[in-house]
């Protein structure tokens, strides 16, 4: 098991302004697994995932990762967390404008004053068809290739956990058919363990698990059959 979240609430305001996003929410994943998490808008679904990410805290509640406990963490070991242990993937892409593509690609290993797996890059630059684009600029990019540049960030500095939050949201549907196409490949790859916020039942489908969470409840948790992919079914 690398996460395990346990009866976590989440509650904005007070008296009768109070607002409950999460109520209760416990699951566990397992390293390796792809996660698919949906729901209306407003249901608590990136609620959740910015909490597994350690950008907001909850009311109460735990969330464990790699058998700790993030917010029991003092600040800097959770900035830590946030740099090292998880790799976000978020729907705008968030590449900085002033830096190429190998220098956006390598930025939170700098960060956490790291040091650059070169082998891993090189094969991550490859697998994501990134090889012309290195010193290409961000608004040089299309949204795809952006998207592609924000995994391989997420990706090497070899993360727990890759959170995606809408990773499709802003790409017309080939572009969404390839990103999917390739998290699920760097899952079964790596066995990366990936959770993913989508509002897109479509993308979803392609988890092999599927979270449901309405009013801040879990109300189904759906484990499907393996659908793999093949470094060949890449657009």
């Amino acid at each position: 098991m690398i996460l395990k979240v346990e009866n976590l609430v989440k509650e904005y305001g007070k008296g009768m302004a109070l607002t409950k996003a999460l109520d209760n929410v416990s699951f566990t994943v397992e390293e390796g697994e792809f996660v698919a998490i949906v729901g209306a808008s407003g249901s608590g679904k990136s609620t959740l995932l910015h909490l597994i990410g350690g950008v907001d805290k909850p009311t109460s509640g735990n969330i464990i990762v790699r058998d700790k406990n993030i917010y029991k963490m003092n600040d800097k070991e959770l900035s830590k967390y946030r740099r090292k242990d998880v790799g976000l993937i978020y729907q705008f892409y968030n590449l900085i404008p002033i830096l190429n593509v190998v220098e956006n690609m390598e930025l939170p290993v700098l960060l956490d004053k790291g040091k650059v797996d070169e082998l891993f890059e090189k094969e991550l630059i490859s697998l994501l068809k990134l090889d012309e684009y290195l010193n290409y600029l961000p608004n040089q990019l299309s949204g795809g290739t952006q998207q592609r540049v924000a995994i391989a960030r997420a990706l090497l500095n070899h993360p727990a956990i890759v959170l995606a939050d809408e990773p499709t949201g802003n790409l017309d549907s080939n572009n969404s058919k390839e990103i999917i196409t390739l998290l699920k490949l760097l899952n079964e790859k790596y066995k990366q363990t990936i959770i993913m916020v989508t509002h897109d039942l479509e993308i979803a489908d392609e988890a092999k698990r599927i979270i449901t969470v309405s009013d801040g409840k879990i109300v189904s948790d759906i484990q499907k059959e393996n659908n793999e992919v093949n470094d060949e079914d890449i657009i």
